[in-house]
């Protein structure tokens, strides 16, 4: 798992690649603080190359809506296909995020 943090004109696009699952999540959640911090802007999460996601990584993932959604800023899934899609229609987490392919 790896996630990359960019600035582009103030807001952040944040690129996930790999696996996030239970021997990573920790540190998947330690990852999102920088853009926990910047939660008052908008921000891209890149699911393109993100293979899995764990219930601890969608729990990462749902922190960091409601920080935005508290701060006034915006998180958008962009590219999420294959397993990862799947996992969040099965659990529902489709419905609560703003998804864009």
């Amino acid at each position: 798992m790896n996630i990359e943090i960019k600035e582009l004109n103030g807001s952040y696009l944040g690129i996930l690649t790999g696996w996030i699952d239970t021997a990573v999540a920790t540190q998947f959640l330690e990852d999102l603080k920088p853009l926990m911090n910047n939660a008052d802007k908008s921000i891209e999460l890149n699911c393109a190359q993100l293979e899995y996601i764990c219930s601890l990584g969608l729990r990462g993932l749902l922190q960091l809506k409601k920080e935005s959604a508290a701060k006034g800023g915006r998180l958008v899934l962009t590219h999420v296909e294959g397993e990862v899609l799947k996992i969040l229609t099965m659990t529902g987490f489709i419905k609560l995020f703003d998804i864009r392919r």
